[in-house]
């Protein structure tokens, strides 16, 4: 067994080792997860450690034929667009798990839930094969249905089902997109590779046609207006840890996607260039003016993410160098500012009861570590320099310029939006006069300052040296470019 196979299947055993546990050993079943994912963490850092990231080919390749009727196998590698996502899962897994100490009921099939989930996240960065990244996929549903429904808030059934009704309407476009380009395979196999080179002999109209179900797929996970519909009201009922998830890492799926189709797809991608632009612009500049009028802090979040991934979707309009860095980037950094700020709006939830941001004031006052955490993760979240959300964003930017100039205007108006409800949020919840019923509210005990500090730490890094970040995609996506795969024959 390979070093991407041990690290795809370590939360999968760590589910089976917790369904033999009696369901009233409580602290045994959350030190056993936290453990198993922790592992799984580590051997992600064991990966980025030993990857070559001037070599832009796929490395820790695994190959073993499934079906040779249908050539689907279990191929796996990483490249420097998936492992960058890869740590960000491992990570905010664990993250989500120090944030769930306080979950009190189900403990044992949520923490079964929770790692089944992982499992099926990596299984999507890691897969090479079409077929097993398709069944990957929809294996991140069923854990991600109960999670929502079975731990969620008061309309957790209404929004667990919508969650599944969108993602697995967005699928079957996705699967027949998959099928009609699979029919142009010599071989007829599934490989990403062979499927990739096929790709470029279908007729144009063909391709279009493909990328179209493509974009609608992931499209629904990005997620793009107007297949957004799911998400403010998964958002809202999660369970805050799960938000994390659901933020950091589900939405990545579908901008990671959405990358290798563009990839594969080339003259498509630049036949829907202007569609993907409108959809970009329109989509940061709506999320974030919803944004900026929510009064419940979990939906401002949420909206706070169409307007952030419609970043990454603008990064891969642009189909240059610089455009795609900056998408990678933005996953990469917008993982980490969004799963800070659920993380910290679900621990400040877990005191209050409210998340209406208009009963809180001067929390700095009895909340003083919180507040800088939020505070610093605001600022990230409206790309103030020194911060990771700030290198994404200029990436982008210069990446749209050199191809559309005057037209960054409407990013820049953007950006402003974002700047103005992180202000907001900020005002709100930090000045003023303290209010009775907060004055005794505990501060971030130590777990959970180990939870949001990992979160924090890592927006400021990546922000002041973000040179190992940028250049773990760098080859990658240069080789992408100079081999005309995103370039116009």
């Amino acid at each position: 067994m390979g070093m991407l196979s041990v690290l795809l299947w370590t939360p999968a055993l760590g589910a089976l080792v917790i369904t033999f546990i009696p369901g009233h050993h409580i602290q045994p079943i959350r030190w056993i997860a936290n453990i198993f994912t922790s592992l799984a963490f580590l051997m992600s850092c064991f990966v980025i450690a030993v990857y070559d990231q001037h070599n832009a080919d796929l490395q820790f390749k695994e190959y073993f034929i499934l079906n040779p009727k249908l050539g689907s196998a279990y191929a796996l590698g990483v490249d420097g667009l998936s492992l960058p996502l890869l740590v960000l899962a491992t990570l905010l897994t664990s993250v989500a798990l120090l944030a769930s100490f306080s979950m009190s009921k189900g403990v044992k099939g949520y923490h079964i839930c929770l790692l089944i989930l992982e499992f099926g996240m990596l299984g999507v960065f890691l897969s090479q094969d079409w077929s097993i990244f398709y069944i990957f996929w929809e294996l991140t549903l069923t854990p991600l249905f109960f999670l929502i429904d079975r731990w969620g808030g008061k309309r957790r059934h209404a929004a667990s089902l919508n969650f599944v009704l969108y993602t697995m309407g967005g699928s079957v476009f996705m699967l027949l997109s998959v099928i009609a380009i699979y029919q142009y395979v010599p071989g007829h196999d599934s490989l990403m590779t062979d499927m990739g080179m096929a790709a470029h002999h279908m007729p144009k109209h063909q391709q279009v046609l493909a990328l179209l179900g493509f974009l609608i797929g992931f499209g629904v996970k990005l997620p793009i207006f107007p297949l957004h519909g799911w998400l403010p009201l998964a958002h809202v009922e999660a369970p805050s840890p799960i938000s994390i998830l659901l933020s950091g890492i589900l939405l990545k799926m579908g901008a990671y996607g959405l990358i290798r189709t563009v990839t594969m797809l080339p003259e498509a991608a630049h036949v829907l260039q202007p569609l993907l632009l409108f959809l970009a612009l329109f989509g940061m500049a709506y999320g974030g003016l919803l944004a900026w009028r929510q009064t419940d802090l979990k939906a401002m979040v949420a909206y706070s993410s169409v307007s952030h991934m419609g970043i990454v979707l603008l990064g891969i309009a642009a189909l240059n160098e610089t455009g795609l860095k900056g998408a990678v980037l933005q996953m990469v950094a917008h993982g980490l500012i969004a799963g800070a700020m659920f993380l910290l709006v679900g621990l400040l939830y877990e005191r209050t009861h409210t998340r209406n941001i208009q009963d809180y004031s001067s929390l700095i006052q009895v909340m003083p570590r919180f507040a800088v955490f939020m505070t610093v993760t605001l600022f990230a979240a409206m790309g103030l320099p020194g911060s990771v959300g700030f290198i994404a964003e200029l990436h982008t930017m210069i990446g749209g310029f050199q191809e559309w100039g005057w037209l960054m205007v409407f990013f820049s108006l953007s950006i402003l939006i974002s700047a103005a409800y992180a202000l907001r949020t900020i005002t709100l919840l930090f000045t003023g006069t303290v209010r009775p019923q907060l004055q005794h509210i505990q501060d971030l005990r130590p777990y959970e300052l180990l939870a949001a500090g990992i979160l924090v730490s890592g927006i400021l890094l990546l922000g002041l040296l973000p040179s190992p970040l940028i250049e773990l995609s760098a080859s990658t996506i240069a080789e992408l470019h100079n081999q005309e795969v995103i370039a116009p024959n």
